[in-house]
């Protein structure tokens, strides 16, 4: 394990690689396979495999009473049900804020009178270029849901505390829905 350093812009240097060679292995509606020649500080070469991913956008709700409104779907990667706020991938060119507001509406049926960044994350920086804008929304308005054509999902609310537990206990496990609910019940006190 290689000792912290004082100066971290100094010492990058030693650590950003070069590509040397890139190729388009697939292309989906989603995403794009690529692979990577890479030189190495050392001057070693080196491949990648990289997902290119226009990334997404996600948004806690949160009502007047501290209470928060989720998803439940289906999940095919796990086989399973998961629990995660309300989210959707970014068209090219498109606002993270306009992406998520769109989500709150089309998942939940809400529309938000205040909504706030709470950052991005970088969902699996090892080998997929998604970045996750993560946004909170307040004073909210009960309107009609409009899931996207194939999307089926149960709208959930319960309160934020409960929430935060169950990310404890490690009953919401999705990354994305972790962060965000973890910073909100910061930001609120909870």
């Amino acid at each position: 394990m290689s000792k912290p350093k004082g100066n971290i812009a100094a010492d990058d240097a030693q650590l950003i690689e070069k590509t040397v060679e890139s190729e388009t292995i697939f292309q989906g509606r989603v995403f794009t396979v690529e692979l990577r020649k890479v030189e190495l500080f050392d001057g070693s070469i080196t491949g990648r495999e990289i997902v290119k991913h226009n990334g997404g956008a996600t948004i806690c709700a949160l009502d007047d009473q501290k209470n928060v409104f989720m998803v439940r779907q289906f999940r095919s990667p796990f086989e399973t049900v998961m629990l995660e706020i309300p989210a959707g991938k970014l068209e090219q060119g498109e606002d993270p804020r306009d992406c998520a507001i769109r989500e709150l509406q089309e998942e939940t049926g809400m529309c938000a009178g205040n909504v706030v960044s709470l950052g991005y994350i970088c969902s699996t920086p090892g080998y997929c270029s998604e970045k996750i804008y993560m946004f909170l929304a307040t004073d909210l308005k009960q309107g009609e849901g409009n899931p996207d054509d194939g999307e089926f999902l149960q709208v959930i609310k319960m309160p934020l505390a409960e929430a935060v537990e169950r990310v404890e206990k490690g009953e919401i496990t999705d990354g994305k829905t972790v962060t965000a609910l973890l910073k909100t019940a910061r930001m609120v006190g909870v």
